[in-house]
């Protein structure tokens, strides 16, 4: 399964259509060349896998309209007759009779259809293409307008963003507008606007016609109008239950084809369609024996653990089921996070969309893998299922009817405090523990905040029905279904949705909202049609978790690693955020000081690993496995030999070393490193043994024995105050270090040398900068201020997340190492042993902090001019370096 593409009035080239067809470079099932169409100014093409690309193809008998459908419709036989009637061949697939509907009854004669599509109709008469997903917009699609073509305009059209992107006609630009909206409003896919400057998606249950000139929207689908109906004042009671469940079944019923496989998680949906499928495959064929394939994803011990609730829904089914299930961990979706935003194309509102991701991902590569996946998406947006349902509800009881309607909302309320309670009481352990808040608004940066500070996002407050409304349309489902149809698309799956049937959704929305919700318990309607189909522990389950991953522990665990992009280079310089509000407020979420929630923090991630991903420029060979060097070669872009300004030369050996840990014994764990070089020298070649005949030395980088003094300090656990705040926006930050430019490692020098010799020395600092003067800051100081650091994107952890003052004492330390030396190296080299030096060293300085090797430190500083260490992915922190003999 892939999608359709193509262009109208463009002046392409010929490999136009192939760049645009690839719709996920990526996909497990990607299927090959695409069958193409060529029709006046425009081109059309399917990819699809095998003949499937040929049936996805239609032209009318008059040729007058070629269609090209990407995906399915269900029970058809009804429309196909209909059709024949009226004097319609219809020998092909599906793409012929949405033609044939099409072709009779204009745009409207897709409302006929049931099914799971977005399709692209050529007008020959007019030269015209019009684009059009189902009702529901299950089937992603998007056009993009472009300055090349024959009447100075022209228009691109894909399944997925990416082939837009790198057609050659479309200049990428992100879209502010959108990008404020998610981050303030937590919204997206409520319009037609894309995260991408230009690119727009057609909307559900509309058409977008094309011409060279422009374009225009037409909504076809009656759906909106009919749910948008007051609902019927019928009472509620044993018929509607029974013809819920009817409605429900036969939505299943017209989705069970293929080799179906069902997504099972704990709550009520899945389990719902799960013995619905039961039942049909026990009722159609009594005496033979199904086995119905479930794939879950679980969290167990986790706040979202729902293992008790799927073992009791496959417990029931006992030998008529194979559960496969999926654990995902916080290290396999760090692993998998980078291919999870580039298959995602646009920022997402929470990880949630992970979770079928995965069971995606296992169904795809398992043995017996599915071609179908039934999922319970769209049931908490149609029966009330997400919580502030519930508030709504309240709100409308008590404005219904005065003293009446009052006495109504007391007593649901009364009966939903435990519901209202899980979705409050963080809000009120917040307030009872003093954490601050943080306005989102306060993250961004001022500018761009303020050029969009007129943008608003109204929620429905006051009716059930409108906000069930809204979230169909607008404010949940289409970021659901958005993220379902890239995740199928990518796997190879097509994922149907029975609680998007429009027969069943019609119905729902026409009955009260007691039906929905009542008594604290949601979807009323479908937790009693499901009376004795499905365990009563998921059943009348009122602490619902949905389709979600831990997030909040999963990114406390990786704490370290988003801590590393919010401090990057890059995202410090986007228009978008305040880098420094945003680190500040992290800390804050990791000591529980504040109260962000882990959707803040998954915003302001998600956003900037997707700018990387679509804006930034990528080096291919960064995603290739790095190639572990030996002890005799220097890091990349190094050498191994340098001139000094005297003429010698001497040698550099940076050694490869595991992380060092706080609770690490310097010198043991350092001279397993120096044994191994030693140990291995014979064997390097005879150009090593040349040129280690002279005195030696070794060098050690100061970060590793502040480490190991427990003189590093995890940026969350270093209480920052406002004068270290303040002082560190006026350092000025370089590439090669933060320096005091970061609160952290402010605070630390103010702990170290004293808040007045710190405001001493930074006024004259200020002096000396105006004089021409630098480094004065330092002098004035005085001590081992110089050497303090803080946490760089570069860095490997734990040094990427820390500040870490000096080493203490690094004469000393040198002097230990270098006895420890003398004992254990080879005998032919202890006479030659010169000492060890304590560098503190980086591409643009160097610094010798302790040594007790003879001779004064700029010698050695020489040594290091262009710094032969690599304390990021190359973890090589220490050398042996030899005066080379002269030839």
């Amino acid at each position: 399964m892939c999608g359709i593409s193509g262009h109208l009035g463009v002046s392409a080239d010929e490999e136009l259509i192939e760049r645009l067809s690839r719709c996920d470079h990526a996909s497990a099932g990607s299927p090959g060349a695409p069958a193409v169409v060529r029709v006046g100014s425009a081109v059309l093409a399917v990819t699809a896998p095998g003949e499937a690309a040929d049936r996805a193809l239609a032209t009318s008998v008059s040729g007058r309209h070629t269609l090209v459908l990407d995906g399915e419709l269900y029970e058809v036989d009804g429309v196909r007759d209909e059709l024949a009637t009226l004097g319609h061949d219809l020998t092909g697939g599906d793409a012929a009779v949405a033609l044939a509907a099409y072709g009779e009854w204009g745009p409207e004669g897709l409302d006929r259809l049931e099914g799971s599509y977005a399709l692209a109709v050529h007008d020959r008469e007019t030269d015209r293409v019009t684009l059009a997903r189902d009702p529901f917009g299950t089937r992603q699609l998007y056009v993009a307008r472009v300055a090349d073509g024959a009447e100075g305009g022209g228009w691109l059209f894909s399944s997925t963003i990416r082939p837009l992107l790198e057609s050659g006609h479309h200049e990428r630009r992100p879209n502010d507008r959108t990008i404020y909206r998610y981050l303030c409003f937590r919204v997206h896919d409520d319009g037609p606007e894309t995260f991408f400057e230009g690119i727009e998606r057609v909307g559900a249950g509309e058409t977008l016609t094309l011409t060279p000139s422009g374009s225009e929207r037409h909504i076809w689908s009656s759906l909106r109008d009919e749910l948008e109906a007051t609902p019927v004042a019928r009472p509620y009671g044993v018929r509607v239950i029974e013809d819920f469940r009817h409605l429900l079944t036969a939505a299943v019923r017209r989705r069970h084809a293929g080799r179906v496989a069902t997504s099972l998680s704990g709550g009520i949906d899945a389990a719902a369609i799960v013995a619905v499928v039961d039942g049909l495959e026990r009722a159609e064929a009594p005496t033979a024996h199904h086995v119905q394939q479930t794939w879950s994803v679980l969290f167990p011990e986790t706040r979202a653990d729902e293992v008790r609730y799927v073992d009791d829904v496959v417990e029931a089914l006992g030998d008529r089921v194979e559960a496969h299930r999926v654990e995902p961990s916080p290290t396999e979706f760090k692993q998998d996070l980078r291919d999870f935003v580039r298959l995602q194309e646009e920022p997402l509102v929470s990880t949630g969309a992970y979770t079928q991701f995965r069971v995606m991902r296992e169904a795809a590569s398992s043995d017996a893998a599915p071609t179908v996946l039934l999922d319970g998406h769209g049931g908490d947006e149609t029966l009330g299922g997400f919580g502030p349902h519930h508030l709504v509800h309240l709100r409308e009881l008590s404005r219904s009817g005065g003293a009446a309607g009052a006495a109504r909302a007391a007593a649901e309320l009364g009966r939903s405090i435990d519901v209202l309670a899980r979705r409050g009481g963080p809000v009120v352990a917040d307030r009872v523990r003093g954490r601050r808040d943080v306005p989102v608004r306060s993250l961004l940066g001022a500018q761009f905040a303020a050029e969009h500070a007129d943008e608003t996002y109204a929620v429905e407050r006051g009716s059930l029905h409108r906000r069930l409304l809204d979230d169909v349309v607008a404010g949940s489902l289409p970021a659901r279904l958005r993220y379902a149809d890239k995740n199928a698309r990518h796997f190879g799956l097509r994922v149907r949705l029975p609680f998007l049937d429009r027969d069943l959704v019609r119905f729902v929305f026409a009955l009260p909202d007691e039906a929905l919700i009542h008594e604290g318990w949601s979807k009323r309607v479908l937790r009693d049609a499901m009376r004795g189909r499905v365990p009563e522990s998921v059943r009348r389950r009122r602490d619902k978790v949905g389709a979600t991953t831990p997030q909040g522990e999963w990114f406390m665990r990786l704490k370290n690693h988003i801590y590393g992009v919010f401090l990057s280079e890059s995202f410090a310089d986007r228009p978008y955020v305040d880098q420094s509000a945003v680190l500040h407020a992290f800390e804050g979420w990791i000591k529980g000081t504040n109260s962000i929630d882990s959707m803040t923090v998954w915003r302001m991630l998600n956003l900037e690993l997707w700018l990387q991903e679509f804006f930034d420029e990528h080096d291919p060979a960064d995603d290739e496995p790095a190639r572990v060097k030996t002890d005799y070669e220097p890091n990349a872009r190094k050498q191994l030999d340098l001139t000094l300004d005297d003429g010698s030369v001497v040698r550099r050996y940076p050694l490869r070393t595991d992380l060092y840990a706080r609770e690490d014994d310097l010198d043991a764990k350092t001279l397993t490193y120096l044994e191994r070089f030693f140990d291995g020298l014979p064997d390097a070649g005879p150009e090593h043994a040349a040129a280690t005949k002279g005195q030696w030395f070794f060098f050690i980088s100061e970060k590793i024995v502040a480490i190991t003094q427990g003189r590093s300090f995890f940026i969350w656990d270093i209480t920052v105050g406002r004068p270290a705040r303040v002082l560190s926006r006026y350092v000025t930050r370089t590439p090669a270090g933060i320096g005091l430019g970061s609160p952290f490692t402010m605070q630390l020098a103010i702990e170290e040398a004293g808040l007045p010799r710190v405001l001493y020395a930074s006024a004259g600092g200020f002096v000396g900068k105006l004089i021409g003067k630098r480094g004065l800051f330092y002098d004035l100081v005085g001590g081992d201020i110089r050497a303090i650091d803080g946490p760089t994107e570069y860095s490997v952890y734990p040094a990427n997340v820390s500040a870490k003052l000096g080493p203490k004492d690094p004469d000393d330390v040198a002097a230990r190492l270098s006895a420890a030396i003398r004992e254990r190296v080879p005998e032919a080299y202890r006479e030659t042993f010169g000492g060890t030096v304590v560098m503190d060293a980086n591409d643009i300085g160097r610094n010798v902090l302790g040594k007790d090797a003879p001779g004064p430190k700029e010698r050695y500083e020489a040594m290091f001019a262009d710094n032969p260490l690599g304390q990021g992915s190359e973890q090589t922190p220490m050398a042996i370096v030899f005066e080379k003999p002269a030839d």
